[in-house]
């Protein structure tokens, strides 16, 4: 059994694909042996939309929360930030089991970062009194995240660094924290040397598999969009990198997954 911990099923473009629909988007997961999906919002609206579709589906869990470059989107004033309130109104719900993806993005400059690290802060609170995990995105922002970590987040709660691409030493320090690493197609790229020597030192206990769907296909799928049924070749590249069998990955990751977002 295979999960997907990381995607965004409403950003898959249907004719881009060979699917007709998010039936067959997730049959062929199913197919591939992906049993699980985790669909990240971006936002309130996003959060709500999603919470929505899972209904139909029991493969599907959902996050609530608003990415820190929505704060960006090319506007010159950052909108409004996420109400407390809100958030856990929408996390409350049964089929959201975390909060995010939040989190802090440098990658466009720091114009922005007040927004962000109070969106931030406000998500890390929201998850403590919810006791639901939260997805960190980090991006140009290594020493900031780790601070806004340690001054605001609850270990009980849990939480997960979704595609991670950062260095050993920040990841090191996040899994001295207690929180787990998810990797995406990255790691088989040609160029994700140092990477791949990241994964082969991250405990199996703490390591996660993604897509990030529709972004970051794996090879051989690279340049095409990517989709949740691509997760098996993220924990093939794992496996390989580790020297371990697939069915191990698969098992090990699945029961990661478990233990962050399910509570068991």
């Amino acid at each position: 059994m295979l999960t997907d911990s990381h995607c965004h099923l409403d950003h898959l473009d249907l004719e881009k694909t060979d699917h007709q629909s998010l039936d067959d988007v997730l049959a062929a997961a199913r197919e591939k042996g992906v049993s699980r999906v985790l669909s990240v919002a971006v936002n309130l609206e996003t959060s709500q939309k999603l919470i929505d579709l899972a209904a139909g589906y029991d493969e599907v869990m959902v996050s609530a929360g608003v990415h820190p470059l929505q704060g960006h989107l090319l506007q010159e004033k950052a909108p409004e930030l996420p109400e407390p309130d809100r958030l856990r109104q929408l996390a409350a719900n049964p089929q959201v089991v975390a909060l995010g993806e939040t989190g802090l993005d440098y990658y466009y400059g720091g114009a922005q970062a007040t927004w962000q690290g109070e969106s931030f802060k406000r998500h890390l609170q929201v998850a403590a009194e919810l006791d639901k995990p939260v997805i960190v995105h980090s991006r140009e922002a290594r020493k900031e995240t780790l601070a806004l970590l340690r001054a605001h987040w609850h270990r009980d709660a849990g939480g997960v660094l979704h595609c991670f691409t950062e260095t050993w030493g920040m990841a090191e320090a996040l899994l001295k924290m207690g929180f787990y690493l998810s990797f995406s197609g990255i790691i088989t790229f040609k160029n994700a040397a140092a990477l791949r020597d990241v994964v082969r030192q991250t405990p199996l206990d703490r390591l996660l598999v993604e897509t990030d769907a529709p972004w970051l296909a794996p090879v051989p799928h690279r340049g095409r969009q990517n989709e949740p049924q691509y997760v098996r070749e993220v924990a093939q590249g794992v496996a390989d990198i580790k020297g371990l069998s697939l069915e191990i990955v698969a098992e090990a990751t699945s029961r990661n997954f478990d233990a962050l977002f399910i509570k068991q």
